[in-house]
């Protein structure tokens, strides 16, 4: 499926990236062309489904969806900056990203190997070492031994 600059709605944001080549639109998406024209035929056929009754045509058209959803999750954003640069409200965004994961999930077209595919020998996987290594702190208990501060014995 190739996607022209008619099909995409009215967001200027995706019809810049149409004139991109093929390295620099998956720089800034995350995904190859095919993959991301996959992913917005699979999510038309949701639409569809979802928007048979006449019913209120959500602003974001779903190629919006979907670049909104990638913007999330390669730059981690956040849904108030993401909001901001789609014109709509916070809540809005993260249930059109959270419409947008589940509707992917479900079509089984873009999943990742089970635990069993991993022990397989004839695979061969490309590894990507991430740095995690921030973690929460544990807040100290409150106790009276450790929270009473000491006693001064100071005459004025």
């Amino acid at each position: 499926m190739i996607i022209n600059k008619n099909q995409c709605g009215e967001s200027m944001k995706y019809k810049v990236l149409l004139d991109y080549d093929d390295i620099k639109f998956r720089r800034i998406t995350g995904v190859s062309r095919q993959a991301y024209a996959k992913m917005a035929e699979i999510l038309q056929t949701a639409f569809d489904t979802k928007h048979q009754k006449r019913g209120r045509i959500p602003k974001l058209s779903v190629y919006e969806m979907l670049l909104a959803a990638l913007e999330y999750w390669r730059e981690y954003r956040t849904y108030a900056h993401i909001a901001a640069s789609y014109g709509v409200h916070e809540s809005n965004i993260f249930r059109t990203i959270k419409w947008v994961e589940d509707v992917l999930i479900k079509s089984g077209a873009f999943s990742l190997p089970g635990k069993k595919a991993l022990l397989d020998d004839k695979a061969d996987y490309e590894v990507i070492l991430l740095d995690c290594t921030e973690q929460p702190i544990e807040r100290p208990k409150k106790d009276s031994v450790n929270t009473t501060p000491a006693r001064r014995n100071v005459t004025l």
